[in-house]
């Protein structure tokens, strides 16, 4: 079984329309395709996000009884499905199951009868939420051939930002993180490549990363210190009833640039304060870009044993405050360095406690 990379994730959301309009108005995540009820998808509505290799799907349900329309009620927008790219999905679904896994759908081959194939099986995860096992044949154009129907995107920013996504982020209750992490390693064949134990300001939060051996998905996992006072993490798992993907990482080859155009845009991003900037090179040693320059943006550097990242967190999009993305460049860095998730947790406490724009 080969797991490739993050083939796309689904978005259960209240309204499609509305979600990939500000997708793709602020980030140029645009339409290539949409489904619904003249293509089979029963009581639902998908719009289809591309940009690269990033694709996102965006699901509403035009009945109370659909899943997407109950998982919003429950949850609020959400990732509800992550897609895998795998090389056989019959294959990987059944030695999943054989390793404990639940299904969730059986193997389903979608066709155009010419020359494009896709197959998909799906396994529960974490939470509420999915995986979608997705063996393709054919061209890449192609998303669900006769249920999601292919078109070009609409006139807007021909600017490539982003290539594809970099991580997910999601929190688990209280002593659900070590089952998690032995899940994903003992079912999926991940690695553990990382972990450590964050404080700020009297709260405490536990993180495991786990990889695919191709390197192309990875998950950072986080529960909260119950020992501790309670927290943002805390909150997630409050607002969003349950574990959840926290933040979706897009990554670019030019954070400077992506971060400015976002700005341009109208994206906010959480803040960073000027004393981090003057401890950065200290930290981290030099970096390539100006730290005037990086101070200006917001952005915020770290680095491993290969080399260093540099990273950016928007403010959430949701009335929740539960979901939101990062922007990432990776310069060698193949891990996390542990001081920005410090600097991140710090400024989500800032956004959370200052008013409601």
């Amino acid at each position: 079984m080969e797991i490739y990379g993050i083939d796309h994730v689904e978005m259960y959301v209240g309204d499609a329309r509305q979600a990939a309009f500000y997708l793709g108005t602020a980030f140029g995540l645009h339409v290539h395709g949409q489904g619904g009820p003249e293509t089979g998808l029963a009581d639902q509505r998908s719009l289809l996000l591309r940009e690269s290799d990033v694709q996102i799907l965006l699901t509403s349900g035009l009945a109370a009884n659909h899943p997407a329309a109950e998982y919003v009620q429950r949850h609020g927008d959400g990732v509800a499905v992550v897609g895998l790219e795998v090389d056989n999905a019959a294959v990987a679904y059944t030695t999943l199951l054989s390793r404990g896994a639940i299904s969730v759908t059986e193997p389903i081959t979608y066709t155009d009868e010419k020359e494009t194939t896709v197959v998909v099986a799906a396994v529960a995860g974490f939470g509420d939420v999915i995986h979608r096992l997705v063996e393709r044949h054919g061209p890449r154009r192609e998303f669900m051939p006769g249920v999601i129907q292919i078109s070009e995107p609409a006139t807007g920013p021909d600017q490539k930002l982003f290539s594809e996504i970099d991580h997910l982020a999601i929190c688990v209750p209280a002593e659900q993180l070590e089952p998690t992490a032995l899940f994903y390693e003992e079912v999926f064949g991940f690695n553990r490549i990382f972990e450590e134990y964050i404080e700020v300001a009297g709260q405490g939060m536990d993180s495991k990363v786990v990889q695919s051996p191709s390197k192309h998905v990875t998950f950072t996992l986080i529960e909260p210190d119950p020992s501790r006072r309670p927290g943002q993490i805390d909150d997630f798992l409050q607002w969003h009833a349950g574990a959840g993907v926290q933040h979706i990482a897009l990554a670019t080859s030019d954070i400077v640039e992506a971060v400015g155009t976002l700005s341009g845009r109208g994206v906010r991003f959480l803040g960073t304060p000027s004393s981090y900037y003057r401890a950065l090179q200290d930290r981290v040693g030099e970096v390539e870009t100006p730290i005037d320059e990086l101070e200006k943006h917001g952005i915020l550097v770290d680095r491993d044993h290969w080399g260093q990242l540099l990273q950016i967190f928007t403010e959430s999009m949701h009335v929740r405050r539960t979901l939101f993305l990062e922007i990432i460049e990776r310069r060698g860095a193949m891990t996390f360095g542990s001081g920005n998730i410090k600097a991140l947790y710090e400024a989500k406490e800032r956004e959370l406690s200052g008013v409601d724009a």
